[in-house]
């Protein structure tokens, strides 16, 4: 089946099962409630409380490219430039502010290796177009009077922003249901009917919920809904993050600009929390906090900003990010006619959100997979283990 396929059979708005209800699930389904759709959510826990609620709303479309990442690049920038409009119109149709700010990001290297290190990725991230300001240690201090007094350079991006994930997703949902979208908390998929290679419904427990589009946007948890037959099933796993949160003086904060340094991020919000983050574990879904992972962050915090010491720390939380083989969001179609995938966004699921919603819901109304996600769709994994397939029958020479 071509991934450019029409779903719906006529024009009439299609009926679409949403499984999952994060930044990713809700900003499709207010999409496609906006144009008309019969919009169902369904969230195993409450709206917007997995892995968009344990992000810290960085949109680090510049500074968070690394080498290996050209195409996701393209993406991440794409829906970066997307954001300030799709921040306005959530907020008008909510009535929540997302509380985006455009002070940009600053990388910091605290010695002169770290410092070698940063200027070889600034420049990497410079020849795919992404604006970047280099400063000396002292000029990061002017800008940010509370770093450490050894840092020893800084890359400013300028153009890369914040929002309150926690404030977007419960601004999502409320512009979802007004939109007409219908939403159910604490009501678990379980499995997806398909018959004759297309969805035809939905189970919910005990109970089927008719759907001529399913969306699969259920982060981390893709994997766990049943019926997907092996080329649809997305190659998804939890990586896990531990967090915390320390309470900034607001009317005198440490800091403004969001902060990278080695081992840690740094994102404050206007009501004084400094968000402390992350870790990066291959751990299943443990939901244990350690102590080990505590003192990595504060530590590495520490050697940035050394007022941090007498902060409280307010919250500490685990959460599970959807990664995939390759690190990049899993998009669109799939061979399952009806069936779309929406998942595998890893650390970017809130950077990814406007251009997610906008493409994706484009591609179920007009039946057009847009160019900007056609690299990303599961087929390319299908084609990297067909190539392992390979390799593993090859004869061996010994």
């Amino acid at each position: 089946m071509s991934r450019a396929s029409v779903f719906v059979s006529d024009a009439s708005p299609p009926k679409v099962a949403v499984i999952g209800a994060g930044a990713i699930g809700l900003g499709i389904g207010w999409r496609l409630a906006q144009a008309g759709a019969t919009v169902d959510i369904f969230e195993r826990d409450s709206a917007g409380r997995g892995a968009s609620w344990t992000a810290a709303g960085m949109l680090a479309a510049g500074v968070e490219t690394e080498p290996g990442e050209r195409a996701l690049a393209s993406l991440t920038r794409e829906s970066l430039e997307r954001w300030p409009g799709f921040a306005a119109e959530l907020e008008a149709r909510s009535g929540i502010s997302v509380e985006l700010r455009t002070e940009g990001t600053l990388a910091i290297a605290t010695n002169a290796d770290e410092a070698a290190r940063l200027r070889h990725e600034a420049e990497f991230q410079r020849s795919l177009g992404i604006e970047l300001r280099w400063l000396t240690g002292a000029e990061a201090r002017r800008l940010e009077p509370h770093l450490a007094p050894g840092i020893a350079a800084a890359a400013l991006s300028a153009r890369d922003i914040q929002v309150d994930n926690r404030q977007l997703v419960t601004a999502l949902a409320r512009a979802c249901e007004r939109a007409g979208g219908r939403l159910h908390e604490h009501t678990r998929v379980t499995r997806v009917e398909i018959a004759g290679e297309r969805v035809r419904e939905i189970r919910v427990g005990d109970r089927r919920h008719d759907a001529e589009i399913v969306v699969l946007a259920a982060g981390a948890w893709s994997r766990e809904i049943e019926g997907l037959p092996p080329e649809a099933a997305p190659p998804v796993r939890p990586v896990k993050g531990q967090m915390l949160a320390l309470q900034m003086d607001a009317a005198a904060p440490l800091l403004r600009h969001v902060v990278w340094a080695p081992g840690v991020y740094l994102v404050p919000r206007r009501n004084g929390r400094l968000i402390v983050g992350a870790t990066v574990e291959e751990r299943g879904f443990d939901a244990s906090l350690t102590a080990g992972a505590m003192l990595s962050l504060l530590d590495a915090a520490w050697r940035v900003l050394p007022m941090i010491e007498d902060c409280p720390i307010v919250e500490t939380w685990v959460g599970f990010r959807p990664g995939s083989p390759d690190d990049a969001p899993i998009l669109g179609p799939t061979a399952v006619k009806g069936l779309i995938l929406a998942t595998g966004h890893h650390r970017n699921g809130i950077l990814l959100t406007p251009i997610t919603a906008d493409e994706v819901s484009r591609c179920i109304l007009s039946g057009e997979t847009g160019e900007v996600i056609r690299p990303f769709g599961i087929e390319r994994f299908h084609s990297f283990a067909r190539s392992r397939h390979e390799q593993d029958r090859a004869p061996q020479r010994v």
